[in-house]
Order: C-alpha cells, then sequence, then structure tokens
C-alpha cells in the first residue's frame, strides 16, 4: 500500500491561505485519513505509546533542567532539592526516570513485532532503518542521562563506558578527550553529558518526523503481511481515524496505568541503590553495571575476552539490524506462515533475556551454585561468563546465519489471498482461495 492521495479540502479563508503557504493542516488530515489494513492487532499500538512517552520526556526533562546544576560539587544536591523543595519534583523526576524504562519497554516490543511480522521488507526499508536510528539516539541519550544524578553507579559507569571509547584505535584517545573535556571524568564531563541530553530527544523527535513520514509514504504493514494492490483499498483498510485513534488509545490508557503504578507505588524498583550514594572516585562499586534496559547490551561487551573486540561486538549488536532487510531471503514477511522461522524467533527474544540476566550479573559466578566446574582455558564452564558468550553467538547467528539460510530453505504455509476475505466470509463459507509461497529450491 503506497501512500493516498490528499483528500484535505480548506473549508475557510485563512486554512486556503495557511495550504498555499504551510500544509500542515493538510498532512495532519491526511494522515489521519490514511488508509490502514483493518486486521491491526493491538502489537501495532506501541507507535502511539511510543510517542506518548517521548512527549512526556521532553516535557519533565525541560522542567528538571530548569533547576538542575551541571556540576559536580552540586549536581547530587540539585536532585535531592528537586525531589524535596522543588513543588511536584518528586513525581517530576519519578515520571522522567520510569519513563525512560517505560520508553525502552514500549520500543523494545515495537522491534520484537517488526520483526515478527516483517514489518522490514521491501518497501519499508527505510522506514525500519530510521526506526533502528531511534533506537541507537535512544541508547545514547539514556546512558547520558543516566550520568547526572552523580551518585556512584553514575559516575563509575560513565569512567568504564568512555574508557571503552578510548580503546578504538587512532581516533579513540581525541574522541575520549574531547568528551570527557580533559584527561578524567569531572566537572567538564558532567558539562557536557548534560548539554547532550539534553539536545539529542529533540533529535529523536525530528527522526520520529522521518519515520512517520516513511510511515506515510510506504503504508502501514499488516499482521498477513501481504501488500494491498490498488483495487482491494477500498475493501481491505480503513481511515487511521477514528478506528485507529480509538484503539490506540485504549492501549495508551492501559499502558499509563502500568506507567502509574511504577511511578506511585515502587519509583526505585527498575534503579540501582547505589545511585543514592553521592559520587566518590576513590571508592569502586562492588558491580558496576547500567540500567536495566542496556544490559543484554552490557552482556555482549563483557562476552568478548579483548577490550576493543568489546566494543565492537557491542556497536555490530546494533549495528547489524541496519542491514537486516537485506538478511532475511524469505519473500514472505509474516512469520504466521514461517513455522520454521517463527521457533528461532521466540529463541531469539529468550535469548535476549538471558543476555540482560546474565548483564546483571557477575561474569565468574556460578550459573548453577553447587554444581561442579569445569575448568575451560583460563574461566570455569559453569559461569555467566560462558552463557553470556553462547547467548552472545545465537544473537549474532540469528541475524547472519539462521535468517538467510532459513529463507533460502523453509517452505512456507499458504498464505490467504487477501487479508479481509476470509474474515467477512464466514465460518460456514468455502475456504478463500489462498496463495502458495514459492516453494525454495536447493
Amino acid at each position: 500500500m503506497s501512500a493516498h492521495e490528499s483528500t484535505y479540502v480548506p473549508k475557510t479563508g485563512f486554512e486556503r491561505w495557511l495550504d498555499q503557504r504551510l500544509p500542515i493542516i493538510r498532512f495532519g488530515a491526511d494522515y489521519m485519513a490514511l488508509p490502514t489494513p483493518k486486521n491491526l492487532n493491538y502489537w501495532y499500538t506501541f507507535g502511539a505509546i511510543l510517542m506518548l512517552c517521548l512527549v512526556i520526556q521532553i516535557i519533565t526533562g525541560v522542567v528538571l533542567a530548569m533547576h538542575y546544576q551541571p556540576n559536580t560539587e552540586m549536581a547530587f544536591a540539585s536532585v535531592e532539592r528537586i525531589m524535596r523543595d522543588v513543588n511536584g519534583g518528586w513525581l517530576i523526576r519519578y515520571v522522567h526516570s520510569n519513563g525512560a524504562s517505560m520508553f525502552f519497554i514500549a520500543v523494545y516490543i515495537h522491534m520484537l513485532r517488526g520483526l515478527y511480522y516483517g514489518s522490514y521488507k521491501a518497501p519499508r526499508e527505510m522506514i525500519w532503518i530510521l526506526g533502528v536510528v531511534i533506537f541507537f539516539l535512544m541508547i545514547a541519550t539514556a546512558f547520558l542521562g543516566y550520568v547526572l544524578p552523580w551518585g556512584q553507579m553514575s559516575f563509575h559507569g560513565a569512567v568504564v563506558i568512555t574508557n571503552l571509547i578510548g580503546s578504538i584505535p587512532v581516533v579513540g584517545g581525541p574522541i575520549l578527550t574531547w568528551l570527557q573535556g580533559g584527561p578524567a571524568i569531572d566537572n567538564a564531563t558532567l558539562n557536557r553529558f548534560f548539554s547532550l541530553h539534553y539536545l539529542l530527544p529533540f533529535v529523536i523527535l525530528g527522526v520520529v518526523v522521518l519515520h512517520l513520514w516513511a510511515l506515510h509514504t510506504a503504508g502501514q504493514n499488516n499482521p498477513v503481511g501481504i501488500l494491498i494492490p490498488k483495487e482491494r483499498v477500498a475493501k481491505d483498510t480503513v481511515p487511521f481515524h477514528p478506528y485507529y485513534t480509538v484503539k490506540d488509545g485504549f492501549a495508551i490508557l492501559v499502558f499509563m496505568l502500568l506507567f502509574a503504578w511504577f511511578v506511585f507505588f515502587m519509583p526505585n524498583v527498575l534503579g540501582h541503590a547505589d545511585n543514592y550514594i553521592p559520587a566518590d572516585p576513590l571508592v569502586t562499586p562492588a558491580h558496576i553495571v547500567p540500567e536495566w534496559y542496556l544490559l543484554p547490551f552490557y552482556a555482549i561487551l563483557r562476552a568478548i575476552p579483548d577490550k576493543f573486540g568489546g566494543v565492537v561486538a557491542m556497536f555490530a549488536a546494533i549495528g547489524v539490524m541496519f542491514v537486516l532487510p537485506w538478511l532475511d531471503t524469505s519473500k514472505v514477511r509474516s512469520l504466521r506462515y514461517r513455522p520454521m522461522m517463527r521457533v528461532f524467533f521466540f529463541i531469539f527474544v529468550a535469548n535476549a533475556f538471558v543476555l540482560g540476566w546474565c548483564g546483571a550479573m557477575l561474569p565468574d559466578a556460578p550459573v548453577v551454585p553447587g554444581m561442579p566446574s569445569f575448568v575451560l582455558l583460563d574461566g570455569q564452564l559453569n559461569s555467566y561468563l560462558w552463557l553470556t558468550r553462547l547467548a552472545t553467538l545465537y544473537y549474532f547467528a540469528f541475524f547472519l546465519v539462521i535468517m538467510p539460510w532459513v529463507g533460502l530453505k523453509e517452505v512456507p504455509l499458504p498464505r490467504p489471498k487477501s487479508i479481509s476475505e476470509p474474515v467477512l466470509a464466514g465460518p460456514d463459507a468455502a475456504p478463500a482461495p489462498a496463495v502458495a509461497a514459492p516453494e525454495k529450491k536447493g
């Protein structure tokens, strides 16, 4: 389904004047009237949820910036002042800090939905690529924000990550010096991190506009994964408003209940207790870990014994997603009709949880306490380090080996001819004609 022709008609003189010079009302009206597949389920509501999360983060972040002091001597105290002395400050801070977690929960579900239904396939490659850009900017913004409270975990987490950048040959040293503003993490570093953390959400907003523009041009995917020809647009689609604005609105209300539950009843459960201790360069926490949503990538970083190799693997874990549209060799989009690939997909999801779990644990801790250790090279087989390496191997194999190979070998199930006829025909009608997927050779 491609972009539809504009149906907007200016009704007043001002609207006609504005439409000739800046057709912003036309863009909004056309988006609300966008022909949308009528079989979208609730997994497709996370785009609207993510937009709400971004707006919440920007608004609360601007308010917090009015009271925050980006100075190593005052940063921790300014956060406590926001919590105790600023009217409603505790609520704004908890909404902002937990909003980051809600943002990542929604974006991970959104990306997994895209993987399951093949939303990255032609002609929607640019939608997926821009989505990965947004994800990368989210990670950078979240890390920078994690440093700002200037607690123990903030400071030492910044030391670990910035030193990893310094391990990059040739350019690593100059980039590290520029980022730190000097030879070590200090006041200049905090000022830079605060400036970038304030700026990047607006960059994300700009990329989101491009993401929506690409979606408006290429059209929405659907769970069946069938392209809707022009002659079936009237039968297989409905206007985005009011059908999906109502559906998105209900999903947003349910999501906000989860959000409010964390904010009001357990606001610190997703954080780390050490960040309520002022930063002290002379006292290193027993176990330095990032926020939970970065743990899988932190685990991949630790899985490689070489420091620079770990940095490459960590960035490659995100970079491989940019070329995902060209790694999947199957002609069928939706995993509903790819039983073999569906099994590998659910293993991939479980593997992501394993990586997050391993990232939160000490690398040399035994996975099964009391289980005999089998010495292998410089470590123990019964440790989180080796479990992390196995999980990392599957992570990259899923994209680089499994996805291309299964796409060539798998024979998909027959697909329905359209997205509406099988449903509208009724349970007693003859089954609708099916479109058999092309058989794979070799």
